[in-house]
């Protein structure tokens, strides 16, 4: 039945693809078909057809009623700028991005030059398009690649990056069209809910999002919310202490690891040699605190691996995402993790955060009044892209068609014996001059992958996603005749990787990927590194019974195979047979994920709620305190009343209510300008006295 099943939805999924296909390319030849007369065109012509175009919308409200002209236009200034013409395929992609979906398209086909047309056309609305990216380097390399089109039709363009001031955020969010990382927007968006003057803010909106590497950006990090914290002092010798405490414990007799559900539990023998180091009962309640400086230590030693998990730069501990093996500067592990970490490390140990504001990106996307995202591997995301952001994929077909060799995974009892094959492979296509690309998970295993590779005398660079302008610059030179990188799987992703006609001939890039990801979305971006634009190249993944996947997920009729693998010298087995195995754990694991994301969106949609709430009521304030303030104030005086959680001594005592706004979630924004807490408190005052209340009365409910 469920074979039945899957045929017909396979089915439906094909006629609903060939049918948006079919209605992208209608409308793309119509955009086509101007293309003659508007090459005719002097750029004064276009310049003022662009201004005719924006005031056709002003008087309209429409945009689709001027799509094919602007598309037109784009196309046109794309090639007298910058002498790239969008292909047809580049059309249809930009069609279905201004629609309001997610764009799959294949690495190589010019995503970047793809967004200028539904770009421009949305920038003419005057409300702002914000092109969504990944990191500094991106949005500074986008926006002065791709500005002087726009500059050309009229249209204005900035940037956000990391060091900018808030006038300088404001100033550029002013533009049409921004050029801004997923993690800046969200949090300007966060400060933006706690400044304490209307005037203080630097969006003006969330009106149109395209987001590039949307399945990065809205999947794999939508595991981690943003948050804006305060440091609270926490005793820094405790955390050291208790590093020192733990360091000697054994894994499997000391304490258990369960690496499924990424908890850590101590044995009896553990908790005894940790009695007997304090010389105090552990559980007993005079000795809480050690409990949970015990577990922050243990968990830090036995689940977050150095350079997996986190790395070390500048004498601080920077979170490494275990999706994408990219750095996530700024954020930091909540309940005392981090501090653990830093005191595992021996590095200073900072004050611990207390959550003053957060949002995951799942809520903050959803708050655009359209959204839309390009990626490589978006189809395979679909059901979650749907049941979260409620956003189709179509896949756009490629501009030539892939001739890339996807070769069956080759699999080994060991991890040295898999190296060792990794090895043996490299050199061979290295002495033909075949380029390589090796990609890793993390940065440990770049590291050792290097070190093998220079036993066998390989020449090789290797790139860790520690320096994004110089790696993206490097990796595009992955591609030249003999050259071998090592390079974890983010590594100067966004950047093509462009092949000679001489390695064409000895078969294009060859991508070889370490291990198999626990989701089949990051090891498809890897092997789409190779074979762009019908260009030839090849793929393969090389597995040991060691892996991470394998040790947790694998059926065991795959690793009672590799047990008996008797073949030497780095030999190892490949069968289809196998590698579908090993799919087949992928899909248990990517639903588990998935259903793990799914109930973090569930929890912060209940928090969303009252996020919104609280910030509508912050806006009134903000915008026009004195026309809302009696209508808030009444409102906010019958809830305080309403719950019990006030009473009229409380508000006739200055001090006693800022106690109680600050301990209170529902008033703890609302009070927390000086000016406005001010105001309110006289008005109660005044309020009570009115209705002829003493200050000593209590009422559960007075109006």
């Amino acid at each position: 039945m469920r074979d039945v099943y899957e045929l017909l939805n396979h089915q439906v999924e094909s006629f609903k693809f060939k049918s948006q296909i079919a209605r992208l390319k209608r409308t793309m030849e119509r955009i086509s078909s101007l293309e003659a007369e508007i090459a005719s065109w002097s750029d004064r012509d276009i310049r003022t057809a662009s201004f005719n175009l924006r005031r056709q919308y002003r008087q309209h409200q429409d945009l689709n009623r001027i799509l094919i002209p602007a598309f037109a236009i784009a196309r046109e200034a794309a090639f007298r700028i910058l002498g790239k013409r969008p292909f047809d395929a580049q059309v249809m992609g930009g069609i279905a991005l201004h629609d309001g979906r997610i764009v799959e398209m294949k690495a190589g086909e010019g995503k970047t030059l793809t967004e200028v047309m539904p770009v421009y056309l949305n920038a003419l609305t005057g409300q702002g398009v914000h092109i969504v990216t990944t990191n500094d380097y991106l949005a500074r390399r986008d926006a002065e690649w791709m500005g002087p089109i726009y500059q050309f039709l009229g249209v204005s363009v900035g940037m956000i990056l990391q060091p900018m001031k808030a006038d300088k955020r404001r100033v550029n969010y002013a533009a049409d069209i921004i050029y801004v990382t997923n993690q800046e927007v969200g949090f300007d968006y966060l400060r933006d809910n706690l400044v304490k003057s209307a005037q203080d803010r630097v969006l003006r909106g969330l009106n149109f999002a395209i987001v590039d590497e949307a399945d990065s950006i809205l999947i794999d990090e939508a595991r981690t919310p943003l948050i804006i914290a305060d440091l609270v002092a926490e005793p820094e010798e405790q955390f050291r202490f208790f590093a020192d405490v733990i360091r000697d414990l054994q894994d499997g007799k000391d304490y258990a690891v369960n690496y499924e559900t990424k908890t850590v539990e101590l044995t009896e023998q553990g908790e005894q040699r940790i009695e007997d180091f304090l010389g105090v009962p552990l559980f007993e309640d005079q000795y809480s605190e050690h409990v949970f400086f015990v577990d922050t230590a243990l968990k830090a030693k036995a689940l977050f691996e150095k350079d997996r998990d986190y790395m070390v730069k500048n004498n601080e501990v920077i979170i490494v995402d275990e999706f994408t093996g990219r750095p996530m500067e700024g954020r930091r592990f909540m309940e005392g993790i981090h501090q653990a970490i830093e005191a595992k490390e021996g590095l200073k140990i900072r004050e611990k955060d207390r959550v003053i504001a957060s949002i995951t990106f799942q809520n903050f996307f959803r708050l655009y009044k359209k959204i839309s995202g390009m990626t490589g591997t978006g189809y395979s995301a679909e059901r979650e892209l749907r049941k979260v952001y409620e956003l189709e994929t179509v896949v756009i077909p490629t501009n030539r068609p892939i001739q890339r060799v996807d070769m069956d995974d080759v699999f080994y009892k060991t991890e040295h014996d898999k190296l060792l094959g990794l090895a043996n492979d490299v050199k061979k296509r290295h002495r033909k001059g075949q380029p390589a690309l090796i990609g890793t998970r993390s940065i440990e295993m770049s590291e050792t992958v290097s070190k093998y590779l220079a036993q066998f005398q390989i020449p090789h660079q290797i790139l860790n996603a520690k320096s994004l302008a110089k790696e993206a610059q490097e990796i595009a030179k992955a591609g030249r005749e003999g050259i071998v990188t090592v390079a974890t799987n983010m590594a100067g992703r966004g950047t093509d990787i462009l092949i000679s006609e001489n390695v064409k001939l000895r078969g294009g890039l060859h991508v070889i990927g370490t291990e198999r990801h626990q989701s089949r979305r990051i090891d498809d971006q890897l092997i789409g590194r190779a074979g762009r634009q019908g260009e030839p190249g090849s793929s393969q993944f090389h597995i040991s019974a060691e892996d991470e996947l394998m040790v947790l997920f694998a059926p065991e009729t795959i690793l009672k195979a590799l047990a008996h693998i008797t073949l030497a010298g780095g030999r190892g087995l490949s069968a289809p047979i196998l590698t579908q195995a090993l799919y087949s754990a992928q899909k248990i694991v990517e639903s588990r994920d998935f259903d793990s994301r799914f109930y973090l969106l569930q929890y912060d949609r209940i928090m969303d709620k009252q996020r919104r709430y609280i910030y509508q009521l912050r806006d009134k304030i903000l915008v026009d305190p004195d026309e809302d303030l009696k209508k808030f104030g009444l409102e906010l005086l019958d809830k305080l009343w309403q719950d019990h959680l006030a009473t009229a001594e409380a508000l006739e005592d200055e001090s006693n209510l800022l106690s109680y706004g600050q301990k209170n979630p529902f008033v703890e924004y609302a009070l927390e300008c000086h000016e406005i807490f001010e105001k309110l408190v006289k008005f109660f005052k005044k309020e009570m006295r009115q209705r002829g209340l003493p200050p000593h009365q209590k009422s559960p409910r007075i109006f």
